[in-house]
Parts: structure tokens; sequence; C-alpha cells
């Protein structure tokens, strides 16, 4: 068993079920209502708002693949478990069926009432087979013969013949068909082929029609003889969380035992087509084992996730101006020289700001300066997620191959990724990479890159530590810090860290970094409480915080503590809150506001001021129990003094926002902030900033 730090320790106050914390599963389909909001925004260009509307639906999807799921086991153990907010799981698991039938009624309105007709009125018509001509429909059928047909399998039930196994997420057709002579009637399924495009598209006059429209308007081709009495679209989601046991002895195996056994997790929820009769839903409520409470009605078409199909039409006039990420101005000189990024590095600390700075010009071109840098003995480096067109699994195979050593921990439990991770994992084993797959009870969600390099008569080394995953095509997405740095300290722990979790035993001491579950938890109570110190003494005192989350009920309680002590605090928490700002005698210092844009916000800083001193930290987690305790986390000092201000800077943006935030009320509601007569767009702002500073790199390696 790994040791872990012992969560009860005496630093963390703990909280009693109350309404100081907000409920966390409520909080996050409010960020999800927030997604919904700019779908329902006209003032977004046209396919932009058909993207969040196929976000909403995709974070929908997953919230009920494992929060809902996990809170339905919890119901189902018969156990009075409460969460940190005092409601027992029925109660939580009602309110989300409330909450989430508001909500999805919402998207199908927008969908059929806006975006929809708006599409249209652009020459984009997403419609069904009554907008066809006779030449359409023949077209059609044709296209239907050749392209669909042989891929379909109508399953009926009936003696000898049980209730088809339905895969998640899968989208089908429920039929009712009847034997004229007979009149005997049958229930069948047919699946809407996953591997075809969603929306057929007819001619070349842009009318679009949805494949399952497409097969039920032919399913007298697949029920010869049979009346179709009745069809409609239903969906059905799965559990799909799993967890590893603690005494696997073969990680990778336990992995994939459960991946298998994911594609036949319990039912969660049932999509059915508001136009089903109460007999077909009926049917197929029997034949999927729930309940009424799991069946959700939908005004619109199903799965509008697959809407993302959409936003790839060349349709410019309807989308954003596409941002192209500018090279980071301290690393121009090292796109011709790989190993001047080094030197780069060593005269100081160095910031990415991702995706206004590029990924691919600044930590790919480390990856790669480790390849072709004769010096460099070794590169290790953590992967929680990666994609195909990334250099970093290339690099550590051509490193390997070179003869450098090359390590790479592999997170083969990251949620969703956990089969293409496996992949990696094998292909790097099979070209001599050393692979360490981590903990069973532990995720290294750590990113953490360190460089070995012979300098001279000594080794030096380098590091970067981020916010963000090394992927390539989220690079472009979401928004991430990384700083790399050549400081002694900072990178002997990252060294000792990748020892400990490749070899045995436990760190003694890190000297700069926080690392969970080790030092993080206690690192920041303390620097909370030394800002609540100085606001007790009249000194500066403000707290600044940009995550994902903050859930951690014991956070929360000291955040609560320096509040009352007079500390001004600032949380930017861009998903989920349970931390209830703005109460009298509680929280009156406290101020959450959440970002929601073109970007995913998704760095992690942590900004503290106590009197004189400033203390200033990037890196992996965010504040939810399982950050602090139950994970590899890293955070990094920020010391560099350019950095620091850069860091700064890009806080100071995000709270000046008043364009894409939010700001959550003492009542935990969520209003959109009101634009002052010049508005403010952290996004906007950002890349004015990149641009600016590339422009003066330009003029300064001109000379001019």
């Amino acid at each position: 068993m790994l040791p872990i730090h012992n969560v009860e320790m005496a630093t963390r106050v703990r909280s009693e079920p109350t309404e100081r914390l907000l409920n966390r599963e409520l909080s996050q389909l409010d960020f999800h209502a927030r997604v919904l909001e700019l779908a329902e925004d006209d003032s977004l260009p046209l396919l932009e708002r058909v993207k969040f509307c196929s976000i909403f639906a995709s974070n929908i999807d997953e919230f009920f693949q494992v929060r809902v799921a996990g809170l339905l086991g919890q119901a189902e153990s018969g156990l009075a478990m409460l969460s940190p907010d005092g409601l027992t799981p029925q109660q939580t698991l009602a309110r989300i069926r409330e909450r989430v039938l508001e909500l999805t009624a919402r998207q199908s309105r927008v969908w059929r009432k806006e975006l929809s007709p708006a599409l249209a009125a652009e020459g984009v018509v997403v419609g069904g087979i009554e907008d066809c001509t006779e030449k359409d429909l023949k077209r059609l059928e044709k296209h239907f013969q050749r392209e669909i047909y042989p891929v379909l399998t109508p399953l009926a039930v009936g003696p000898g013949q049980p209730f088809p196994y339905i895969s998640g997420l899968s989208l089908s057709l429920a039929v009712f068909a009847a034997d004229p002579d007979t009149g005997e009637e049958r229930f069948a399924r047919v699946k809407i082929p996953e591997g075809l495009a969603r929306f057929v598209e007819i001619g070349k006059r842009g009318l679009y029609l949805p494949l399952e429209q497409v097969i039920a308007h032919f399913l007298p081709t697949l029920f010869p003889g049979a009346a179709i009495v009745e069809r409609a679209a239903f969906r059905v989601t799965r559990d799909a969380d799993f967890e590893v046991s603690d005494d696997a002895a073969d990680l990778l195996e336990a992995v994939e035992s459960q991946l298998r056994k994911r594609r036949f997790g319990d039912v969660v929820r049932v999509e059915v087509s508001a136009s089903a009769s109460a007999e077909m839903v009926l049917r197929l409520t029997h034949g999927l084992g729930v309940d009424e409470t799991q069946i959700y009605r939908i005004e619109s078409p199903l799965d509008l996730a697959e809407l993302m199909e959409l936003t790839a039409l060349d349709r410019p006039d309807l989308k954003r101006e596409p941002w192209v990420p500018v090279v980071p101005p301290r690393f121009v000189d090292s796109q011709g020289d790989l190993a001047r990024i080094f030197d780069e590095i060593r005269r100081g600390d160095v910031a990415v700001h991702q995706p206004y700075e590029s990924f691919r010009s600044s930590f790919e071109v480390f990856a790669q300066a480790a390849v072709e840098d004769p010096d460099v003995i070794a590169m290790k480096t953590a992967v929680y997620r990666t994609s195909d067109d990334s250099a970093l699994v290339g690099s550590l195979i051509q490193c390997a191959e070179d003869g450098k050593q090359a390590v790479c921990l592999v997170e083969l439990k990251a949620r969703f990724d956990e089969r293409r991770n496996i992949e990696w994992s094998r292909a790097l084993e099979q070209a001599g990479v050393h692979v360490v797959h981590g903990f069973p009870d532990l995720k290294i969600h750590a990113k953490m890159t360190l460089v070995v390099r012979r300098e001279g008569k000594e080794l030096r080394r380098y590091a970067h530590i981020g916010t963000g995953n090394y992927h390539a095509a989220t690079a472009r997405l979401y928004e991430d810090v990384g700083i790399f740095t050549g400081d002694d300290e900072i990178t002997a722990d990252v060294a000792d860290l990748f020892n400990f979790i490749t070899g045995f035993g436990r760190p003694q001491r890190f000297r700069k970094l926080l690392v969970a579950p080790f030092t993080l938890r206690t690192g920041l109570v303390d620097e909370i409480r030394s800002v609540a110190a100085a606001a007790a003494d009249g000194k500066v005192a403000r707290i600044r915080l940009k995550v994902n989350h903050l859930v951690d009920p014991g956070i929360v309680d000291e955040l609560y503590t320096a509040s009352r002590a007079g500390a001004s605090i600032d949380v930017i928490a861009r998903t989920t809150c349970a931390l209830r700002p703005g109460v009298e005698g509680l929280s009156e210092n406290i101020r959450v506001r959440s970002i929601v844009g073109h970007f995913l916000e998704h760095s992690r800083i942590y900004a503290f001021e106590a009197g004189d001193r400033v203390a200033t930290y990037v890196g992996s987690p965010d504040l939810m129990t399982r950050n602090l305790d139950h994970r590899i986390e890293v955070l990094v000092p920020v010391e560099n003094g350019r950095v620091r201000q850069d860091v700064h800077a890009l806080l100071d943006s995000a709270l000046e926002d008043d364009s894409n935030s939010w700001l959550l009320g003492s009542d935990g509601e969520w209003m959109r902030a009101s634009a002052g007569d010049k508005p403010h767009s952290h996004h906007a702002a950002m890349a004015r900033r990149a641009i600016t500073r590339a422009r003066r790199r330009a003029r300064e390696r001109r000379g001019v």
C-alpha cells in the first residue's frame, strides 16, 4: 500500500453538513447551464452557438455517466450517506432530475426555435423527409441502399429473442411492427450505425437529414411485409466510471478488464423522443430495467452532441475568426537552433500562456531539443492525456532509440482516455522507453517533464511544469500556463518525485514544490492562514485563486476564516464551487466568478499576498479532495519577478472580464456579468497581449 498523507491531519478544518456549502453536483449543472447560455447568445457567430449547443449535450452525457451513476450507486447501497452540503443521494438525484429537465427543454427550444431556423436562413437546412423533392428522394434511396442498409441489423423481441443489449450513448430506433394478416405486433430495435455521418447531405443545396430520420423513412425495407405501427428514437446512457482495486498486481491488465466491464455498466438515463407513446416508453422502461425517473423525453433530435459535425462546414462567415497562436517571444531564436532553448531557460524562468502562445513552438520545441541535442542524456515526462498529433511520444521514442534514458509515466486511469493511454504505453515500451503506470489507488495528474543535460563537467536539469496536458489538439483550445525552469531546487524536486513514482520509498522532503498527497494541502492551508494573520494585523491581505473546481470543505472553511479576518479573496472557478460568497459574517469579503467563452479556462493559479510577502503558484491541482489527498499533483512557486508579474497580469485581466463572466451570488445563483461602457474580454485581452509581445520581439530582432 502506498503511504498517503493523512487526510485527517490537524491542519484540516472539517465542515459539518450545512448551508455554508453548495452542492457539488448542482454546481456542476450550473456550469453546464452557462455553456447552454452561450448557445442562446445571439451576439455570437451562428456556428459558435451551434458548437456550444453540442458541448452542452456532451457535458450532460458525461455528467450522467460519472456523477449521476455514482449517486445512484450510493442510493442503492442503502447507507445513510450525506454530501458535504447535507443532502442525501436521493435528494440530490431528485434535484438533478428537475434541473436537467429544465436545461434539456431549454436546449431543445434553442435548437428548434433559434439555431435550426437561423442555419436554414444561411442555406444550411437541417430538415426532414418532407423537405426532399422527388429527385432528392431518389438520390436518397440510392444512398440508403448502398451506404446505410448493409450495416443495419433489426433486432426483434419475442419468443427466443430477448430484449437486446443497448450500448451506452448509442442512438436507436424503437419500432412496433405488426403482421397485417395475423395482427401480431412485435417490438424491435434498430441501432443507428455509429460509423456513419450523423447528418446526410442531400445534393448540393445545403439540405442535411439526420441519419435516424433517413433510416426511419426506409424502415419498411427492414421489415418487409410488416406494417410499421410506431417508431421512436431513444438513447441509453450507462455508468462509465470504474475503480481499480488497490491491490491490483498488474495495473494495465486491471484497467483493461474494467474497460471491458464499462460497456456493460448499469443504465443511468434513457432519452426518448417526445412523440413516443406511453406504450412505447413502458416497453423501453421494462426492457432496460429502469424506472420512470430515469426517462427523459426530448423535444428535439436526440444526441445533439453530434451537431459538432456541422461546425466543420466550410462557412467562415458563420464562425469566429480563427486564432493562430504566436511564438513565445523568448523562444523565437530557438526555432532555428534548438539548443538555444536551454540557454534561454538558464537565463531565467520562462512562462508560456496557451493557446495565445504556441504549444508547438514552446513545449514541443523543448521536447525536440531533448532529442536532437547530443548533450542531453535523459528525458522524463508524465502523460495524463495526449493526442496522435502531439510530438511528445515521438520525442521519447527517438530519445530511447538514440540511447538516451527515456522515462514516461502513463496514467492509465485518465477517464475516457484509458484505452488510448494503454496503446501509447505499449508503443513506448516496444521502442525501449521505461514506462511506469503509477499506482492503482493514486492517479498521476501532475504535468511535468524533466530533461537532464551535460554541460561541461556537470549535469544540469531543466523542467517544465504546467497546468495543461501534453495534448497538441486541446492546447489550441484550452487556456493553460506552463513554466520552464532550470532552478536547481525545483528541478531536484521534480527528479525526486519521478524517482519516487518509478521506484520504492517516500520522499523525505520537497525543497520548493507543493506535492500532493504529501505537502500540498498543508502548504495551501499555511498560505491561507498567513494571509488571514496579515489581515488581522491590518496589513495587505489578498488571495486570488484561479481553478476549475473549488469543492474541498476544509479549504472552503479556511477561506471563510480568512474572509472573517478581513482578507480580500477573489476566486475564479470555471466549473464547480461549493463556497457560498458574500454571506455576512462568513464570506462577505469573498467574490466568485466563472469565465466561459471561446477558450476553455483550464489553468490553476494560486496567489497569496500577506504584508510584504507575495507567494504565487502554478500547477495541476484543483481544490478538490481527490486532488489534494488522492493524486500526484504539483504546484511550482513562481519566483522569477518578471514571470510573476505576467501571471498576476493574467489574474488582473480575468478579474476585470465582463464579457464572458458569471458572478456567484450568496444565494447560490449565477448571474452573467453586465458589460460596462468599455467591455473587457479576458480572451481578447490575452490575444492582444500575445500579439503585442510577438511584434515587439520582432522589432528587437530587426534592431528597430
